[in-house]
């Protein structure tokens, strides 16, 4: 059976969950990481010597980094529909995970950290707020991009979707005003209608 390891906090464990959920998997998943440690020790490190979640294992083969893990959750299991099937589409995807985790998630990760894992009375509110003026740009793209799209790549739900819901999940889960933007906010409906979203989007922030 499959085994993730990881905490449900994480935003790259949501990734992991969501996939194995859409593609109708069995897994295990062992909590991991922050308040319930594992990380450190040696029978993880072994597999893993980043020391952070998630951690897959498929039938003896581990993999690392929670993107990798999805695109070969999907690869194996969904070639030509979550995969896509063409050279073209697949690198569109992955151009659109690439861009979650080195352009939006860069951006918006400090008001995250600043508004719900800082103790009351101590967020750095500068820091939200470059933060927030690096973000808002980036979701002004994504809006414009998802003008006549019903998902990233078109009319039909790809690995893609994944990370960059997760992380307007996180974005728009945070404690401040948000700004409406037709296009991304109807985009992220029809994700939070899909029944495989359940138990990660649904999950608070923490």
């Amino acid at each position: 059976m499959l085994h993730l390891w990881g905490r449900l906090s994480s935003i790259n464990v949501r990734k992991v969950v969501w996939a194995a959920q859409e593609l109708g998997l069995e897994f295990q998943r062992t909590e991991a990481g922050g308040q319930y440690g594992v990380v450190l020790t040696p029978d993880f490190m072994a597999q893993n010597p980043n020391s952070l979640v998630p951690l897959m294992e498929d039938e003896g083969f581990t993999l690392w980094e929670s993107n990798v893990i999805v695109r070969y959750l999907c690869a194996k299991h969904s070639d030509g529909k979550l995969y896509p099937a063409t050279l073209n589409g697949r690198f569109d995807a992955e151009r659109w995970m690439d861009w979650q985790q080195t352009t939006l998630n860069p951006a918006g990760r400090e008001a995250f950290i600043q508004l719900m894992r800082r103790p009351d009375g101590q967020s750095d509110m500068n820091k939200v707020a470059q933060s927030i003026a690096a973000t808002e740009p980036l979701l002004d793209l994504l809006d414009r991009h998802l003008e006549g799209r019903d998902y990233l790549l078109g009319s039909e739900f790809t690995m893609a979707d994944i990370p960059v819901a997760c992380e307007i999940h996180r974005w728009f889960g945070l404690p401040r005003e948000r700004q409406p933007r037709a296009h991304l906010d109807r985009w992220y409906q029809h994700i939070l209608a899909r029944s495989a979203s359940r138990g990660v989007l649904d999950f608070p922030l923490s």
